[in-house]
């Protein structure tokens, strides 16, 4: 049974988001546009699944949703942060850094959410990946402690996805 979900739905993730936006992207709900929604959400996934040799083979969706109610309030909160270092800080006393974060996680879908994490957060940018795919280059608005920022990023971000990308 395993087996056949597997071959069915080679990207469970990928399935739920392809239905989701198309349901978004219809004018009004309707039962026949959500199983529309469904068959081309399984039909793309297979159909592509050949090119994505590396995809991972575990994905906790539950605790995918717990990391991105996290992020949210990581934004808000930043938000604030910047718009409170722009408000009363004169830029003399910024202090900005670039930040190298050796990374555990490989797989490249890991990756790239945890690098949009960083760029979707106020104050830091993801602004490279090593060749080796080791290494992430972050810049922040303000850095007092750049190893602080470090150390921040791989228990806040990096470990949860260890946890969800298995």
């Amino acid at each position: 049974m395993k087996r056949i979900f597997n071959w069915l739905f080679p990207h469970p993730a990928m399935t739920l988001l392809l239905a989701i936006v198309w349901l978004i992207l219809q004018k009004e709900f309707s039962y026949g546009m959500a199983l529309f929604g469904l068959i081309l959400g399984i039909i793309i996934p297979r159909a592509t699944a050949v090119w994505w040799p590396d995809r991972p083979q575990g994905f906790r969706l539950g605790r995918m949703l717990a990391y991105i109610i996290l992020v949210m309030w990581d934004i808000v909160v930043a938000n604030i942060q910047v718009a409170w270092i722009v408000l009363t800080r004169p830029n003399s006393k910024l202090r900005p850094a670039w930040i190298i974060v050796p990374l555990d996680i490989r797989q490249p879908e890991a990756i790239s959410v945890l690098a949009g994490t960083i760029t979707l957060t106020p104050g830091t940018v993801s602004a490279d990946l090593s060749s080796t795919g080791e290494c992430l280059l972050v810049h922040a608005l303000d850095a007092p402690d750049p190893d602080a920022i470090r150390d921040e990023i791989k228990q806040r971000y990096e470990a949860r996805l260890k946890e969800i990308f298995v």
